[in-house]
């Protein structure tokens, strides 16, 4: 071997004895892993089961249907996460990455299953997921399309378009529109919550430290439990065991669904970009190989395509999850896949999956919102890595004024054609790329030392134009005295 420091793959084809977090192939104590686990599990949980949740509402499914919905997403979380970690042949990203049913595809697939019912979002979803199959092929072609201004900007948007998420929840649910919602005891909860996180993560040592989101989660609960906000009536109603089966629903194959469905897959492989770019930056200090993005990108297509027999919505990466990652800095594969195994035994026990949804809100709004804002700072160290040109700072201006702005104020595209409207509407993400991407591939490209040339140019420009302008005015003086 060369002199150069070996990569963690190297070293653990070597010796395959690291014991370390802070290895992707390490292999810790499990008791140590443990806490690390579970934080990544109930950071995701919540964004797991709400996509099944609402399209359930849309298309008129069933309590059976709807409770069929939840496990198979979980299930398919647990599977998908795994699936990326290890990998299969080409496919799958092998980074700390939590993927699973995604959150991003709501507003499309709240649109098609009004239109279509939950078998036109299947059918489309089938499309969907070949569509990313094939851009995740090509994307090692058009990678030079995606440099750290573009993909900072997305995981810039993506930290930032967060914040809401878990303000509602800090205040009580997801929907405004909840009983008790901004209620100051749900405040309370969420903020003790807050303030373990911070002290754990601040003032720990150890495990503890590193664990200090599910410091803060378990805090919080034994707070709830004793204030009478924690229910489990959905535990007591859930089955032991639950088998999923292939094709629990019809598919159907509509022009204008598979169209939007195709677009959003296709916007949401960007975001998996930003995510994926996001692991590596902040969790590994390091850039994304290729090799890690074109498997991403095929896995989660395939995933997402195999899902569609099962009934599972389409997957994607969870940005809370490359937070935690880059908070602890804990990337040791290990930890991961036991999360991804425990949300595999919630999927196949809708008893285990119940009692996990027993998390209130607050809680888990307090414990994530710390993590939120880390996404936002790997989106920025992912922008720094590029120059702060005039031309990168108006892709990045630009591209964070739109999103963000349509997004507060929706009603501003009321009148946009439907499959557009339900594109971006919800999700400034989308915005967010499609600007990046675009102003990336239009504007010219110039470095600082361009403009600054550029700026000398000019300023040279108008020595001459005055110099040429004070020897006219000579001219004129000198045959003003001849004449007289």
């Amino acid at each position: 071997m060369s002199d150069a420091i070996a990569s963690s793959e190297e070293r653990a084809r070597i010796d395959g004895k690291s014991t370390s977090l802070f290895d992707f192939y390490g292999k810790p104590k499990f008791l140590k892993v443990l806490p690390l686990s579970l934080q990544h599990l109930l950071a995701m949980i919540a964004g797991v089961i709400t996509p099944p949740i609402i399209v359930a509402g849309v298309v008129g499914a069933s309590v059976e249907e709807k409770l069929l919905l939840i496990q198979i997403a979980v299930l398919a979380s647990g599977v998908c996460t795994v699936f990326h970690l290890y990998g299969v042949w080409k496919f799958g990203a092998r980074l700390p990455a939590i993927f699973g049913v995604g959150f991003a595809y709501v507003p499309t697939l709240v649109a098609v299953g009004a239109q279509y019912g939950i078998e036109g979002i299947l059918g489309a979803q089938l499309i969907g997921g070949m569509t990313m199959v094939v851009v995740g092929y090509f994307i090692q072609y058009i990678r030079h399309l995606f440099p750290p201004v573009v993909a900072g900007t997305v995981v810039l948007v993506i930290g930032l378009s967060l914040y809401d998420i878990a303000i509602r929840y800090m205040a009580g649910s997801g929907n405004v529109n909840a009983a008790n919602f901004g209620d100051p005891i749900n405040w309370i909860v969420a903020v003790v919550t807050l303030l373990t996180v911070l002290i754990a993560a601040q003032f720990g040592k150890g495990v503890i430290k590193l664990s200090a989101i599910i410091v803060g989660i378990v805090v919080g609960y034994l707070l709830s439990l004793s204030l009478g906000l924690v229910s489990f009536d959905n535990v007591a109603n859930a089955s032991w065991i639950a088998v999923p089966k292939v094709m629990p629903f019809e598919m159907e194959f509509h022009a204008a669904a598979i169209a939007s469905m195709v677009v959003i897959c296709i916007i949401n492989s960007v975001q998996t970009i930003g995510d994926l770019s996001a692991t590596t930056v902040g969790g590994m200090n390091r850039e994304l190989k290729t090799k890690e993005l074109t498997g991403g990108l095929l896995g989660n297509g395939l995933t997402t395509t195999i899902s569609s027999f099962f009934g599972a919505l389409p997957t994607s990466t969870f940005s809370q999850n490359v937070g935690i990652v880059a908070m602890t800095k804990v990337i040791s594969r290990y930890v991961l896949a036991l999360a991804g195994i425990f949300m595999i035994l919630a999927g196949l026990s809708p008893k285990f999956g119940a009692m996990i949804t027993t998390i209130p809100y607050p809680v888990l709004g307090g414990a994530t919102i710390t993590v939120f804002g880390m996404i936002t700072m790997t989106g920025i160290q992912l922008l720094v890595k590029d120059e702060m040109s005039a031309r990168n700072m108006t892709i990045v201006g630009l591209s964070l004024a739109l999103s963000l702005g349509i997004a507060a104020e929706p009603t501003a595209i009321e009148q946009f054609p439907a499959v557009l409207r339900d594109l971006i509407g919800g999700a400034p993400i989308v915005v967010a790329a499609i600007t990046a991407f675009t102003l990336n591939i239009v504007l010219p490209k110039k470095s600082l030392s361009d403009e600054a040339k550029e700026r000398e140019k000019i300023a040279n420009e108008d020595k001459d134009t005055k110099e040429e302008a004070n020897n006219q005015s000579d001219n004129l003086s000198q045959r003003s005295v001849h004449a007289d």
